[in-house]
């Protein structure tokens, strides 16, 4: 159990960053409109698709755990900022389940983060 539960919470947080990824570059109007509204369209939301799925990559790949995890927190971070500075939680009657699935997923990647703190090069966690 103990050996499985680590690479479950990876593998959860891949899926949620890479099924994102449709609505990132294939242009969706949903993710239009939210990275029209913040000023970021079109580059800004193609560099944030490639970003997410870097990290959803590297969280699957044992030596880079940690980078994916720190990736992620700082992308979703940004995004659960934004949701709460411009955005709202609630973007074009989502009820806002697009500001949730945020909020679980920076929640996963830090337990994640944590759970690997001692493959972080130059740290001397104990």
């Amino acid at each position: 159990m103990k050996k499985y539960f680590p690479l479950a919470l990876r593998i959860i947080v891949s899926i949620i960053l890479i099924q994102t990824l449709r609505f990132k570059f294939f242009a969706h109007p949903d993710s239009i409109y939210i990275f029209q509204k913040i000023g970021l369209e079109p580059y800004g939301r193609i560099t944030i698709g490639i970003l997410e799925l870097s990290s959803g990559i590297l969280l699957l790949i044992p030596k880079t755990v940690w980078i994916g995890a720190s990736l992620t927190l700082g992308i979703i971070g940004a995004a659960i900022y934004i949701h709460l500075t411009q955005l709202g939680v609630e973007v074009n009657g989502d009820s806002g389940v697009l500001f949730a699935t945020a909020v679980i997923t920076f929640i996963l990647s830090a337990i994640i983060l944590y759970l690997y703190r001692k493959d972080i090069p130059l740290v001397n966690f104990k």
